[in-house]
């Protein structure tokens, strides 16, 4: 059946309420290349290695409170297999704490037809409170391009704009390698697509070989600019948006350009490839 406007824009998504700590938040510092020097004692705090010294890096909250590959459920009325993650943002609000009970929440709050052909965008928003004092921690939000269902007569806008990147070259440049099995270990931050771990799958979906997780790539570049512009301080981490605009492979280097004023993109080296486009991030107010 075809998306029914009203029906996907009001879609109950049920709350995730999740319970995390030290192996969560270092196995997600591990999985977006915090840690890579060992030495580096402003990274040890995000993997555990310091009993004196625990904290989480803030792009944790991509994945807390998941509420699953919901869009699959056929009450939707999208083709699940025809989605495409266009772009991802988080905004964080509190220090997100190294342990704690969170509840997670997502809606839709857009859809835009671009037409019959042509696919639609789904904007979604999730929202991660502390369960017991139900304080609003982070939000989150994304855009899904769901390729095969344009045209249900839905509204043409508005259209989320790029941001657009100085026409200067990056003032800092962040380069962090992939490992080969990099997909198998992200995948136990919540992401268990097969696309990303089994050989077959990809090979199906035209890939030579199984992708990275988009939000893995944007794990990466979240960890460039806490090192970059908040020098691995977590309370200084504001907010940081940007668009997915090529795959990357495990085992390839990404390179993350930024700019003095927040504006970032990420590019995979060894292909010349801008993976994550039109970034951009901000620090957070009062830290």
């Amino acid at each position: 059946m075809p998306i029914n406007h009203d029906h996907l824009m009001n879609f109950d998504i049920p709350e995730v309420r999740q319970s995390y700590g030290a192996e969560e938040v270092a196995r997600f510092g591990l999985t977006v290349g915090i840690g890579q020097d060992p030495l580096d004692m402003r990274q040890l705090p995000y993997v555990g290695a310091l009993a004196d010294d625990s904290r989480a890096m803030p792009a944790i909250v991509s994945v807390l409170g998941h509420p699953g590959f919901w869009l699959k459920d056929p009450e939707t009325g999208v083709d699940a297999l025809k989605l495409v993650h266009g772009e991802q943002g988080i905004t964080i609000h509190q220090t997100i704490p190294p342990e704690a009970t969170i509840v997670g929440k997502t809606r839709v709050t857009g859809l835009v037809d671009k037409g019959e052909g042509r696919g639609a965008l789904l904007y979604s928003e999730k929202t991660i409170r502390d369960a017991d004092s139900g304080e609003l921690l982070a939000t989150c939000h994304g855009t899904t391009f769901l390729r095969g269902d344009g045209g249900f007569g839905g509204p043409d806008g508005p259209v989320k704009p790029a941001h657009k990147l100085p026409e200067t070259d990056p003032d800092h440049v962040f380069d962090s390698p992939t490992r080969p099995e990099q997909a198998l270990y992200y995948r136990w931050n919540a992401d268990p697509n097969p696309l990303h771990i089994d050989p077959r799958v990809a090979a199906k979906a035209g890939y030579e070989r199984p992708i990275l997780h988009g939000l893995c790539s944007f794990g990466f570049a979240a960890h460039a600019l806490l090192a970059v512009m908040c020098e691995y301080d977590a309370d200084r981490f504001g907010s940081m948006e940007a668009r997915f605009t090529a795959v990357v492979f495990p085992g390839e280097t990404l390179r993350t350009e930024i700019w003095n004023d927040g504006s970032f993109r990420t590019r995979v080296l060894e292909r010349d490839k801008i993976a994550i486009g039109n970034g951009r991030f901000t620090v957070r107010d009062g830290s």
